[in-house]
């Protein structure tokens, strides 16, 4: 937090890296306590020009919460039917197909009637997992609905793009937040964990994945490059001539990310914010 001339308190947004400078230099060993961790803020945000204030937008913070929620039912989900799929593989010879319906496992055990009692524990409980299975799509469709509801009020055109549903594009407009805070579109893929990293070793020039960044917005572009390469899209076009101009798999699949950094600065107007700056010196509007 930053004291303004007005005397009034803004919480500003201070590089980790930043501040892991001003420890090093200041401790002179870098070690990370909570005091030395808070004087290094502090003498950071004291000395940094430009610092980009923070604002908390409420419907922002709704999206997150109802995307949390959607994904703690989608893990249920799947836990759900994995515990089903274990069952059927005793009651029925093969098991059952792997994307299952909760209607569709009904009916497969319709004309079960085990005569151990093995057996009949069995269907049982897969009767249980598939009426929890039941209340849990039930459940999905509510923070469904209206997810896609707060994604269309804000403006938002990412549900066009194939592989966005409902909640991916809440989680992307929730997390990322203001696009216009990354300055370049190397920038935001280092945040989200797509920009590959330099692994190469004398005359061998390659690169490896990235580990890092934020593994919930890498996971929702996972998904939408995978959708879009399996149906006719644009992105199907892009990788294709990135894989003939000699890019690999991966190397292809990441260059998508671009589309959808560009989808959500058409999406974003640029804000005119203020930046919080140094004691005693003008203040610009200017990134």
């Amino acid at each position: 937090m930053v004291k303004s001339p007005s005397g009034h308190l803004t919480v500003a947004f201070m590089p980790a890296k930043l501040s892991a400078q001003v420890r090093v230099f200041a401790t002179g060993n870098g070690r990370k306590t909570d005091p030395v961790d808070a004087h290094s803020v502090a003498l950071a945000a004291l000395h940094a020009p430009n610092l980009r204030r923070v604002q908390l937008d409420p419907e922002l913070v709704v999206m997150g919460l109802l995307a949390d929620r959607r994904d703690e039912l989608g893990r249920a989900r799947t836990e759900t039917l994995n515990r089903i799929h274990r069952i059927l593989l005793d009651l029925i010879p093969g098991g059952a197909k792997k994307f299952l319906t909760a209607p569709q496992a009904r009916d497969l055990i319709a004309d079960l009637r085990p005569r151990d009692p093995v057996g009949r524990v069995q269907l049982r409980l897969v009767i249980e997992l598939i009426e929890e299975l039941e209340t849990i799509d039930r459940k999905t469709k509510a923070p469904d609905k209206e997810l896609r509801q707060l994604v269309a009020d804000r403006g938002s055109t990412l549900m066009d793009l194939h592989g966005i549903g409902p909640s991916s594009a809440a989680r992307l407009l929730a997390d990322t937040g203001d696009i216009h805070r990354f300055a370049a579109r190397d920038r935001f893929a280092s945040w989200n964990g797509t920009a590959p990293l330099d692994a190469s070793s004398g005359d061998q020039q390659r690169h490896r994945l990235s580990r890092a960044g934020n593994r919930r917005i890498n996971r929702v572009l996972h998904i939408m490059a995978v959708v879009q390469l399996r149906h006719p899209t644009a992105g199907r076009v892009y990788y294709d001539a990135r894989r003939v101009g000699g890019k690999t798999s991966m190397e292809a699949m990441r260059a998508q990310t671009p589309t959808l950094q560009h989808r959500l600065h058409a999406d974003t107007p640029r804000p005119t914010k203020t930046r919080i700056g140094r004691p005693g010196r003008a203040i610009g509007n200017n990134y």
